[in-house]
C-alpha cells in the first residue's frame, strides 16, 4: 500500500507530480496544499481528478472536506488540528474514505471503535515537508506503536509516514505497518516513475 502525498516543488506542478507517481503504478494520491485557497485547491484538484479517474486511483484531499464533498473524490485524511473524523463521516457518509493523524499508540487506541479507515503514524524521521514536527519514531517506535494497538485489539491499517525513502522500506515493513505514505522522496528523484515503481516493488517483497 503506497500513498503518494503532494507537495510543492521547484521542479514540476502538483499535476505532473500526481501524473508521475500514477504512471510508476500508485493507486492512491493525497493532494495536500496547506497554504492554498480554497480556489487554488479546487483548481489543482480539477487537473488531478481525470488522471486518478483513468488510473483508476484513489483520491483523498487533506482537510477540506466540504471541498472533497463538492468535487466528489474518495475522502480526506484529517490531522490532528482538522475536523472531528465523526463529524466528517456524518458528512460524508458511509462510503467516503476517512484517514487520520497519529504520533502515539495512545492517539491510534483513541480510535477503537471509530469508523476510520486508516492512520496515518509518523513521522519516521525528519522531513521538510511538515512544520511543527512531532517526536521522531523511527523503527523501533513503530515497532513499540505497532505492537501495542494490536495488543488494544484496534486493527487500523497503519501507513508509515515522513522522510521515507526507499531504502527503508525492509525495516519499515518488518514493524507491521501496512504500508506507507512518500512525498519528497519521489518529487525529488531523478525520475520520479521509474522511483514510484521501485518503491512498490520493494513493499511488494516485503509484505508479511
Amino acid at each position: 500500500m503506497l500513498m503518494f502525498i503532494t507537495h510543492p516543488s521547484d521542479r514540476y506542478s502538483i499535476a505532473e507530480e500526481v501524473q508521475m507517481a500514477l504512471e510508476g503504478g500508485c493507486k492512491w494520491i493525497q493532494l495536500r496544499m496547506k497554504d492554498a485557497s480554497d480556489e487554488e485547491f479546487r483548481q489543482t484538484a480539477l487537473e488531478i481528478i481525470p488522471l486518478c479517474k483513468e488510473n483508476e486511483a484513489f483520491l483523498v484531499f487533506d482537510d477540506r472536506v466540504e471541498l472533497a464533498m463538492e468535487m466528489g473524490v474518495h475522502g480526506v485524511h484529517l490531522g490532528k488540528n482538522d475536523m472531528d473524523p465523526l463529524q466528517a463521516r456524518e458528512i460524508m457518509g458511509a462510503e467516503a474514505i476517512i484517514g487520520v493523524t497519529a504520533n502515539t499508540a495512545d492517539d491510534i487506541v483513541r480510535l477503537k471503535g471509530w469508523d476510520v479507515d486508516y492512520v496515518g503514524l509518523g513521522p519516521y524521521r525528519y522531513t521538510t515537508t511538515k512544520k511543527n514536527l512531532s517526536p521522531l519514531l523511527g523503527t523501533d517506535g513503530y515497532r513499540d506503536v505497532v505492537n501495542k494497538v494490536r495488543e488494544a485489539d484496534v486493527l487500523l491499517p497503519i501507513v508509515a509516514i515522513g522522510g521515507i525513502s526507499i531504502e527503508d522500506i525492509p525495516a519499515i515493513m518488518s514493524t507491521g505497518v501496512n504500508g506507507i505514505a512518500v512525498s519528497g522522496s519521489i518529487i525529488n528523484a531523478p525520475d520520479p516513475v521509474d522511483y514510484t515503481r521501485r518503491i512498490l516493488s520493494a513493499l511488494n517483497s516485503n509484505k508479511k
